[in-house]
């Protein structure tokens, strides 16, 4: 959402960052699943300071860090789908004392501060709370309590009963959640931050933030919050419920532009379900519609209704795509998703693919990242469990006695007559489909029941892909065995 308004800005004149702040000094609150019983002594330590684990989860200290190791994956994602922001380590901005002036100011206000959270979340923030959290001796913020203060030292004594001093111009400790992220805005001067509606309730952080950073002397950005992105069946998108559905694990089998679709048409407070199964076919239909006939009309031919109508679909149609600028009909590369879903079941090979499609004039040469990546995608939704089962596509050996039980004498006389047609028919799509509609007209059988004879004989289901597209990809030989058989 955030990329797609800094996109909307650049491409209406404006000046636009899109920053993406990572919370590398945020500390790491539990031994999680995926994590060796060696990290527990690293609990509360903020996740810059703390080694990446390796492929057994135990702490590797020549694997650089926790949150590079968990971040470089996450960014490699958003690249593939079009997202390449400015990554600041917000580590970094406190160890380079730009946080030093807010955390200043909170300490200073901190009565105040405290008034405004318990007032706007109604949670109840106890008397001794200090807007800062010092690091302990041992690198961990947990059971640090503040002593006293002396700028720019905070005084501490641990749950070691260590006692010591941190400097706030320094990483040597950090600001609480609320706090921190009001501090941000100001620090980076965000106009505009989206939030997940988690934080966006009343009474969120994103409430008790506005008032806060306008206390730390800096302006508020507007707030828009949105709607959770379900994964349908399995509940919300959402990092704060620990109901997460990767990125890597959704670009594995939904085309990029389409993911962005699925964003870009909906209004921001609309709630997604983002649904891999029979309805990717749907929205990947509707998205390749959108870019065969992009909607028209000047401003003096269209009601004010249509005009933004016209322009939310031609937004939504230009946002979609992952490069600024390019050419939506690249994203498609000259294959609908359905037919692709067809070759990828019937083609063992990438290389059979291709040959079909350029037999089919549908490529020319080698294919492009685009198509590949596309083909990629589809063979691991078609292998995977979220594939509907009415769209596999299984040709049929022999003809089933299901298959023969289910046919009309009507079905069986135009099955006769196409195979001895399609003897002398030129092998391609659109050939095939001419025969059939030809034949089927003068056998006097409705179109429909032609084509549910055919899927009963190739497929031994009364529905499936396009009939002619399937059976130009068939060997004649053997289809005509099914026909006539």
């Amino acid at each position: 959402t955030a990329e797609m308004i800094h996109r909307a800005c650049l491409d209406a004149g404006m000046d636009s960052r899109y920053i993406f702040i990572v919370d590398s000094m945020d500390p790491l609150r539990r031994v999680y699943d995926f994590l060796s019983p060696a990290y527990e002594q690293y609990i509360g330590h903020p996740l810059a300071y703390i080694p990446a684990p390796d492929a057994d989860g135990e702490p590797c200290p020549d694997g650089g860090n926790y949150a590079d190791h968990f971040l470089a994956p996450f960014l490699a994602a958003l690249k593939e789908i079009g997202v390449e922001p400015e990554v600041v380590m917000n580590h970094e901005t406190y160890e380079s004392g730009a946080f030093a002036e807010k955390v200043q100011s909170a300490i200073e206000q901190r009565g105040e501060i405290r008034r405004v959270i318990e007032e706007v979340s109604g949670r109840e923030v106890p008397e001794d709370w200090f807007p800062y959290n010092p690091l302990g001796s041992d690198g961990s913020i947990d059971g640090v309590s503040v002593t006293g203060y002396e700028h720019p030292h905070v005084h501490w004594v641990d749950s070691h009963g260590v006692e010591g001093t941190s400097d706030i111009r320094t990483a040597q400790g950090k600001l609480p959640w609320r706090v921190d992220w009001a501090a941000k805005w100001g620090i980076h001067g965000i106009t505009c931050e989206p939030a997940g509606k988690d934080h966006g309730a009343a009474g969120g952080s994103y409430d008790t933030g506005i008032p806060i950073c306008e206390m730390l002397g800096s302006e508020p950005p507007h707030k828009m919050v949105y709607e959770w992105i379900q994964l349908k069946g399995m509940g919300p998108m959402s990092s704060s419920t620990g109901l997460t559905v990767g990125p890597m694990d959704a670009l594995a089998l939904v085309p990029p532009e389409i993911m962005r679709y699925v964003i870009a048409r909906s209004k921001v407070g609309r709630h997604i379900d983002f649904d891999t199964g029979p309805a990717l076919f749907t929205t990947a239909d509707e998205y390749e519609r959108l870019v065969a006939n992009p909607p028209g009309g000047s401003d003096e031919e269209l009601s004010r209704r249509q005009q933004i109508a016209r322009d939310t679909q031609l937004g939504a149609m230009r946002l979609s795509q992952t490069e600024r600028g390019a050419d939506p009909a690249n994203s498609i590369a000259g294959v609908s998703f359905r037919h692709l879903a067809m070759l990828a079941q019937i083609k063992s090979s990438d290389d059979d693919v291709w040959g079909s499609l350029r037999r089919s004039a549908h490529l020319e040469g080698e294919p492009g990242a685009s198509l590949a990546g596309r083909l990629r995608r589809m063979r691991n939704w078609v292998d995977g469990p979220h594939f509907p089962d009415a769209a596999r596509v299984e040709v049929r050996s022999t003809v089933s006695d299901e298959a023969r039980a289910n046919l009309t004498d009507e079905q069986v006389g135009f099955l006769s007559v196409l195979g001895d047609s399609l003897e002398d028919c030129e092998w391609t799509d659109k050939a095939i489909g001419d025969c059939i509609r030809s034949v089927a007209a003068d056998a006097g059988i409705a179109g429909r029941e032609a084509y549910v004879a055919l899927y009963w004989i190739i497929l031994g289901k009364n529905h499936g892909p396009k009939a002619s597209s399937l059976m130009a990809e068939m060997d004649s030989g053997h289809l005509l065995s099914l026909i006539c058989g």
